[in-house]
């Protein structure tokens, strides 16, 4: 474990595996309220035998700082990271808000990215009236029920009761203003009339049962982009702690 400041907040970030050969090395960005801890299975396969780093986000587990209000903001502190570890190119894996920031980053600095895995995520945050509504409203009840509600309904029907409750404590331990200034800039974030730029081979990977970022908004997204490979597994918005053996398989199989 390692810390970088950018810009007065201390961001802390793993960076395992080798630096000589095994490719380019893959960089694990994880979602709203989660950790870097999202991505262990991931991690302990991939460190074998390549340069793996993953950080909390601002805000997020071991990281300090708050006020970001936009994805933007967050993916600036990715590309700061880069930089501190000489990065020049890499392979990005984001789950969730963790797909917006590594989609925002292949659109502001398209050479640093050279393969893209977006989980579970999106390029724009689309409501129907109804659930709109429903959303607005969740967000007037005490924050650790506003945590709660968003954290349970993430998961496919069947996960274990325990677990789920783990996972919804965790993500209470973020901050609220964190919580809440970026539930903000998800519902704002919306890249879809650009994605046909992003030139990087992209696989995108979505639980069956997401009702958080549903699948026909992935495929959606998928259309828009030049080189998109797709693939649905049998889980919820949680891919990564969910079916994380299967995860990792499709990862290593569409970054070789």
């Amino acid at each position: 474990m390692s810390q970088l400041e950018v810009d007065g907040a201390p961001l802390t970030y793993d960076d395992e595996g080798p630096r000589d050969g095994g490719g380019t090395p893959l960089v694990f960005v994880h979602g709203w309220t989660a950790n870097r801890r999202r991505w262990d299975h991931q991690v302990a396969h991939f460190a074998q035998t390549r340069r793996v780093v993953r950080f909390d986000l601002r805000g997020h587990g071991e990281s300090g700082g708050a006020g970001v209000r936009t994805v933007a903001e967050l993916a600036q502190d990715l590309v700061a990271l880069l930089d501190h570890l000489g990065i020049e190119r890499c392979v990005l894996v984001g789950h969730s808000m963790g797909g917006m920031i590594a989609q925002t980053v292949a659109l502001s600095h398209p050479g640093r990215v050279e393969r893209m895995i977006l989980v579970n995520s999106i390029a724009r945050m689309t409501y129907s009236r109804g659930r709109g509504l429903l959303m607005a409203a969740s967000t007037l009840v005490p924050f650790k029920l506003f945590v709660a509600a968003n954290i349970q309904r993430a998961f496919a029907p069947g996960f274990p009761r325990e677990e789920i409750r783990r996972y919804v404590e965790s993500s209470a331990d973020t901050p609220r203003e964190v919580v809440m200034t970026l539930y903000g800039a998800m519902r704002a974030f919306d890249v879809l009339d650009r994605v046909g730029e992003i030139k990087a081979p992209t696989l995108m990977i979505h639980g069956y049962y997401d009702i958080q970022l549903p699948v026909r908004q992935m495929l959606r997204m998928a259309k828009a982009y030049p080189d998109a490979t797709v693939r649905i597994l049998d889980a919820g918005h949680e891919l990564p702690v969910e079916k994380p053996a299967e995860l990792t398989a499709a990862i290593d199989a569409f970054v070789g």
